[in-house]
């Protein structure tokens, strides 16, 4: 190839580097698409533990729906709080069992906010005092707790009656008859298996006005220290317990825990 061949096939190459070159800078890469935003996830329904077996406060109609005060009092706090609740009927014995394995998100079951379950679970505000009553038989001499000493006591297993019962008799004492529910300690007083039962006294109270043919008085005792309920969340979980707080101080502030309270017990709440 001669020189002036080289130079135009030079010059030629040249040339088509330098148009290439200048396609390149022209082009640029295509927009990445925008992703489109996650579907928001429906609201989860949170699981309610509550052990259906302690009328008024909790138990199960003839069509099997769990009913009853703090049935009530829960779905009110639930929509003051924009929450969506679902009860499961749960033994007592195992309860608090679901509540720390994560099977439940809080428990409404008659529950008294105790200095020893506060370690092991977190509790909302108050929503109902309670005392123990003592339950006999309309000819009995009882007339206060310590009369019960020498006496065959019924209970309801790992309730405060059971404990306040327990350091009267001593917690292993034979005299002490446990059961898994309050009603069925009231009908084995009513069948002379025990002396007298003690309990709390919105259940007893309750049983006894529905059940006028069973010859029981009850007995108050100044010794029986006032007992709160509070609802009961997992320990740690503030968020949950926040919104349970907010929603009870909503619905005692408009008045409808009153009228659930009446509702209930037929009287205005104290």
């Amino acid at each position: 190839m001669t020189t002036i061949h080289r130079r135009f096939a030079l010059a030629a190459g040249l040339a088509t580097v330098l148009a290439l070159a200048g396609c390149g800078k022209q082009e640029t890469a295509a927009p990445a698409a925008a992703s489109a935003p996650p579907a928001p996830s429906a609201a989860r329904v949170l699981v309610v533990g509550t052990d259906a077996a302690y009328t008024p406060f909790e138990s199960q109609n003839e069509k099997g729906e769990i009913v009853g005060f703090d049935i009530d009092i829960v779905n009110a706090v639930a929509k003051k709080a924009g929450i969506e609740v679902k009860f499961v009927n749960t033994p007592w014995e195992g309860i608090f069992n679901t509540l720390d394995q994560g099977d439940r998100d809080f428990l409404v079951s008659a529950i008294t906010i105790t200095p020893e379950r506060r370690q092991t679970m977190d509790f909302s505000q108050p929503y109902f005092d309670a005392r123990q009553l003592i339950a006999v038989r309309s000819d009995a001499s009882v007339t206060r707790f310590e009369d019960l000493k020498t006496l065959k006591v019924g209970v309801q297993n790992g309730t405060t009656g059971d404990e306040v019962v327990g350091k009267l008799l001593g917690k292993s004492s034979a005299n002490i008859k446990r059961f898994e529910s309050t009603p069925l300690a009231l009908k084995e007083l009513e069948a002379g298996g025990v002396q007298a039962v003690v309990a709390d006294n919105g259940v007893v109270a309750h049983y006894l006005a529905n059940n006028a043919g069973a010859g029981f008085k009850t007995v108050s005792d100044a010794g029986f220290a006032t007992e709160q309920y509070g609802l009961a969340v997992k320990k740690g979980n503030a968020e949950l317990l926040a919104r349970l707080d907010k929603g009870l101080a909503e619905i005692k502030a408009d008045g409808s825990y009153d009228r659930i309270y009446a509702s209930h017990f037929g009287a205005a709440s104290k």
